[in-house]
């Protein structure tokens, strides 16, 4: 069984998900720290007893006292749809922070999207990228793809994981979900030793939330550490094709895992 990790560094702390995630993380008793580019406004939305510690995800030399000591680290990061955003931000963010880690293992959750794989969709592309770069750094993680954000009926609370990315419509056909449970997911995600080596796409179904994910954590196939795709999808997107960006991160974040 892995250690549960007692300081967890939140990505996106002051976005939609990101406060939803630190408000549960304090609940569930851990110290948390907020990646911020303003403490300012951060200190005026975030609650008190989290520590603010300023950065830039697109500024490397800026992430060093914001990993330094953290033992878990959960991305709620996210843009528009527009691929050089997803590109520069979200993708770049996550290849950024695991570089400034240098090799040293955390518990990492990466909240990225559903429809990640729908081939030809250039930003989601990029997204996929940076759940590469998360499963060739070595360590442990949860990747969580979530649906449709609030679209969910007040009576549709029932935690549902899926794989394989089989729900590409683009449109909340695909699943919803409420913020506030992707932030659970995500946080649970770091003390579950059943939820490790895990990618999922989260929605919601009618009935009532559960008090354990355990075993819905334990249903999932785990991905292979022989691959860098999860462990049900569906991808053509060759290494050897990909753009040297990417060749380039993955190279030295796989390098750093030792």
């Amino acid at each position: 069984m892995n250690p549960r990790p007692s300081i967890v560094l939140i990505i996106g702390a002051t976005g939609s998900i990101g406060r939803y995630a630190i408000a549960e993380a304090l609940r569930q008793g851990y110290a948390v720290r907020a990646l911020v580019r303003d403490q300012a406004r951060a200190a005026r939305v975030l609650p008190d007893g989290v520590d603010l510690v300023v950065g830039d995800l697109t500024r490397p030399k800026t992430l060093g006292p914001a990993v330094d000591g953290v033992e878990a680290i959960v991305f709620t990061h996210g843009s528009t749809t527009s691929e050089r955003d997803v590109r520069d931000n979200d993708y770049a963010g996550v290849a950024n922070v695991l570089k400034a880690l240098d090799g040293r293992q955390v518990r990492i959750a990466l909240m990225t999207a559903i429809g990640t794989t729908r081939p030809g969709v250039a930003y989601a592309q990029w997204k996929l990228r940076s759940e590469r770069l998360v499963r060739a750094s070595g360590n442990p993680y949860t990747i969580v793809r979530p649906g449709w954000f609030d679209y969910n009926q007040p009576d549709q609370r029932m935690i549902v994981m899926l794989q394989g990315d089989k729900r590409q419509a683009g449109s909340p056909a695909d699943g919803v979900i409420a913020r506030d449970e992707i932030a659970r997911v995500l946080i649970d995600s770091l003390q579950s030793d059943t939820a490790d080596h895990k990618t999922l796409e989260l929605v919601a179904d009618h009935g009532t939330e559960q008090d354990d994910l355990t075993a819905a954590f334990a249903s999932l196939t785990p991905d292979s550490g022989a691959s860098l795709d999860g462990a049900e999808d569906d991808v053509d997107l060759p290494v050897d094709h990909e753009p040297e960006t990417f060749r380039r991160d993955l190279a030295a974040i796989a390098g750093a895992d030792r």
